[in-house]
């Protein structure tokens, strides 16, 4: 099957109706014609170059309880898997720390996306059938209101040594756990979404794109309409085998918010937390 992942220009009268059918339909979708600035996304990921690089990173190890501030490199697994990803990563909340290196962009660039994810769950919330609207808590855009989970994970896939285990990659095949995730275009190629017959796709990395996709606990809520799709972020040609830079923002409502029958969010956070290795 071809796997219709639309495009979409913000500005777009039927922008709405068309993001929620390219939601339901691959889980993914890209937005283009936003309003957040190519220099604010390109300042961001300056400053946080600079700080992969510089060892003093090693200050900002993370808190194994409020996990914000720097995993190291090979410190998450995907779920079900043991082979750790090759990448380390910075966790950025409203609340956490930040490392000194770094100015307000960062913060700025958590707001606009947050901002505008706000504005996708409200187009969802315009266009999902109402049957599948009776199934919802609250409106989805009031879940992450005031919300401490939500999440701008700053990522650097370092390049491939050659010495890494056969089968281990930048990101092994997962699905989100949170409601949206929002992700400024990576500064290198790798993204890949498969589609229902196991195929794997290569996503755009366009500068001036946001991509957007679905995660388990929108699938969760809606029981199963809007899917969470797998996706991964492969290797490098080792005749491109560069840095790839990564700064997806992962959407969460409040812990309270009451996803399904069985789960919270933010029990089902913790019990997701503890598969991908990040607690204990």
């Amino acid at each position: 099957m071809s796997l219709e992942l639309l495009t979409i220009s913000f500005d777009d009268s039927k922008a709405n109706k068309d993001f929620e059918r390219s939601l339901k339909q691959s889980g993914f979708a890209i937005i283009k014609d936003h309003q957040i600035s190519p220099k604010l996304i390109n300042s961001v990921y300056a400053e946080w170059e600079i700080f992969f690089n510089n060892p003093k990173k090693n200050e900002y190890i993370f808190d194994a309880i409020k996990q914000d501030g720097y995993f190291p490199y090979l410190t998450e697994n995907a779920k079900g898997s043991t082979i750790k990803d090759l990448k380390e990563f910075f966790h950025v909340f409203s609340w956490g720390r930040l490392p000194n290196s770094t100015s307000s962009y960062t913060i700025e660039l958590f707001e606009h996306l947050t901002e505008l994810g706000g504005i996708l769950l409200s187009w969802l919330e315009d266009c999902t059938p109402n049957h599948i609207q009776n199934k919802f808590s609250m409106p989805l855009k009031d879940m992450i209101k005031d919300s401490k989970s939500n999440l701008l994970r700053v990522i650097h896939y370092p390049p491939i040594s050659g010495n890494e285990e056969i089968s281990s990659i930048r990101a092994a095949a997962h699905e989100d756990i949170n409601l949206l995730t929002m992700l400024v275009a990576g500064t290198q190629p790798g993204l890949q979404v498969q589609d229902l017959n196991n195929k794997w796709h290569d996503v755009s990395c366009d500068p001036n794109t946001v991509v957007v996709n679905s995660g388990d606990m929108l699938k969760m809520i809606t029981d199963g309409y809007y899917p969470s799709t797998t996706h991964r972020v492969i290797n490098p040609d080792m005749s491109a085998n560069h840095s790839r830079y990564s700064m997806p923002l992962f959407l969460h409502p409040r812990d309270n918010v009451t996803l399904n029958s069985s789960y919270s969010a933010g029990s089902y956070l913790k019990e997701r937390l503890e598969e991908i290795g990040l607690i204990h």
